[in-house]
């Protein structure tokens, strides 16, 4: 058949339009039927949120249906070529046509036991986040993985997978390749061979600020803006990439984008880097093409986010904002080396860091695209969503100190146990900040150095984060857990010292950006989700002196982040590169009418 159209999938006869698009769903036809009782359709994401939307709502009979409508992977269809055109080709693009005797009887067996804790099939879409597909060593290792699921996790994960099946499949209907997202994709895979020393043998992810591997990925970030088509590019005095794409009119004020390169230890290749990959390859579309804008985009790789290996965080942007502070040089990492040695020691100027504030007179504002890094977007089978505001934060490091103490001669009545009194802490976070509904607490580091398991622990070291939609409801939470933890220490016999390592303030968008990153979704065609974002991004320090807004990009894997499993598709990247260039040709034909 000619390949679809989108005003084809609008004019076609009902009948017709569904039978164009057989296969689409495996043996269910009654999806894209559904679906098609919305038309007309804007875009291909709006009609296949239409497409989900219709297997939402249907009965979970209907679901549990599909879902045993798809063959196993390397299974009896395949064997004896009973398997749809699709299943054919996506199966064989992976590889699972060609096992060896072990990977077909390793297959089999996760087969067996998947089909018996769930009663349906493993479903995989196994085209992969980029579409090429995935390599059968990825597969087995996911089949294992998703084996430990609760039920009702896995049959929600098993239609989402039969989502992005559908997509993949869609798109070839349609003749359509996401080439942009592709790229994105790629270059992020590229980015992820960099990583400090110790964890490429364990196969992790970790860059970490000033590193080997950070200097490499600067490196790296600084040779691909210059030869994307950056007119300006440098690495600045605090790690930071920056390049600059000039105007038409070099007096023009400037658009900042951008996000970090850094990552927390064995993370995630898309937190932070996907913020810096989709500007990126928008700006080389603009190259090619030749056009000027009558601004200038400033994209900057901010050099440190995390706060991974000093206590300072954001040290990039606040570089920016003019908040670095200079108490921050004497902190040392876990090796005793001081912020300022390791400055020193990649050769940045430190002199020159003041001199990087930027002039908010000479910026229109700052957008920043972000992987969504929670289970919201995903769960909506939406690929974007705006945010609204990044919730306020405090962070704190504490230790408490007690007694060391024999654990079998000690009464119970008599310890002065530094760890269970930061466990009760921990405990008191968790419901202290559960009352509120939406905000978080957490107690993400706890250490007893040079513990024993017969002694009573007479230190321990613990971290503390606290997060809320605005300043007043985290001062209130922060103080109650403050409260807490004199009263604990008190009834305890314990001391504590307690240092605030970084405190930030809400931001909500600015609202004509917000309206800007909404219009531009809409354009696409994809349905309009708002929603807040728990995690600090450096936009919330942007927003101390300019006006700011975010999108965000779904997430796979439920959209886990700060983890290995964290994956977004080329698919969902294309959208955001769109999103992206849409917000900046509107924003440029907006300026002109003006001028």
């Amino acid at each position: 058949m000619p390949t679809l159209t989108l005003d084809l999938l609008n004019s076609l006869p009902a009948e017709e339009a569904a039978a164009r698009l057989d296969g689409l769903y495996e043996h269910s036809p009654w999806i894209a039927e559904a679906a098609l009782r919305e038309r007309p359709f804007r875009g291909l994401a709006q009609f296949q949120h239409a497409l989900a939307r219709a297997v939402t709502q249907a009965p979970r009979e209907a679901q549990l249906a599909l879902i045993r409508a798809h063959p196993e992977l390397a299974g009896k269809a395949m064997v004896a070529r009973t398997l749809t055109a699709e299943s054919t080709n996506e199966q064989g693009k992976a590889g699972l046509t060609a096992c060896t005797p072990e990977e077909f009887d390793r297959i089999q067996q996760l087969n067996a036991d998947y089909n018996s804790r769930f009663g349906f099939p493993f479903i995989l879409a196994v085209r992969g986040p980029r579409g090429s597909g995935l390599g059968k060593q990825a597969i087995i290792e996911t089949f294992a993985r998703r084996l430990r699921n609760l039920p009702d996790f896995e049959f929600d994960e098993a239609l989402r997978n039969i989502h992005r099946i559908a997509e993949i499949r869609l798109q070839d209907k349609f003749g359509i390749e996401p080439a942009l997202g592709q790229a994105a994709w790629d270059g992020m895979e590229t980015l992820a061979r960099y990583t400090d020393a110790g964890y490429e043998a364990l196969g992790q992810l970790t860059v970490t600020y000033l590193t080997e591997a950070h200097q490499a990925c600067a490196r790296h970030l600084a040779e691909l803006m210059r030869e994307t088509g950056f007119d300006e590019v440098h690495i600045d005095a605090v790690g930071n990439v920056v390049g600059r794409y000039l105007s038409e009119d070099a007096e023009a004020k400037t658009l900042l984008t951008g996000s970090h390169y850094d990552t927390v230890r064995n993370g995630g290749k898309y937190d932070g880097r996907l913020g810096i990959y989709v500007p990126l390859v928008w700006v080389r579309e603009l190259r090619k093409q030749g056009r000027r804008l009558p601004f200038h985009i400033e994209l900057v790789a901010f050099s440190e986010e995390e706060g991974q290996r000093y206590k300072a965080t954001f040290l990039g942007s606040s570089a920016l904002t003019g908040d670095f502070r200079a108490d921050w040089l004497e902190q040392h990492d876990a090796e005793g080396i001081t912020l300022r040695q390791a400055m020193q020691s990649a050769g940045l100027d430190l002199s020159a860091i003041a001199g990087l504030r930027r002039q908010p007179d000479d910026y229109l504002g700052f957008v920043e695209v972000h992987i969504e890094q929670g289970p919201v977007l995903n769960e909506l089978n939406l690929p974007l969503g705006i945010v609204t505001s990044i919730n306020g934060s405090i962070r704190y490091v504490g230790r408490i100190e007690g007694m060391a103490s024999h654990a079998g001669t000690t009464p119970m009545d008599r310890r002065r146990d530094a760890a269970a009194a930061a466990a009760e802490l921990l405990l008191y976070v968790e419901q202290r900040a559960a009352l509120d509904g939406d905000s978080v607490g957490t107690v993400g580091m706890l250490q007893v150095p040079n513990g024993s398991i017969n002694v009573v622990p007479g230190l321990c070291h613990f971290s503390i984060d606290l997060r809320a939609p605005n300043d007043a409801q985290r001062d209130a939470l922060s103080n109650d857990v403050l409260a807490r933890l004199q009263e604990i220490c008190a009834r305890r016999g314990v001391a504590y010292t307690l240092e605030e390592t970084m405190r930030a303030s809400a931001a909500p968008s600015a609202p004509a950006w917000q309206v800007r990153w909404e219009n531009a979704v809409d354009a696409l065609g994809v349905p309009l989700h708002r929603m807040p974002s728990g995690a600090g991004h450096d936009a919330m320090k942007l927003h101390d002196i300019l006006p700011q807004a975010m999108l965000f990009v779904r997430g796979e894997n439920a959209g886990i982040s700060h983890n290995p499993l964290e994956s977004s598709t080329a698919d969902d990247m294309q959208l955001a590169i769109e999103a992206f260039g849409g917000l900046v040709d509107t924003l440029a034909r907006d300026m002109r009418k003006t001028a």
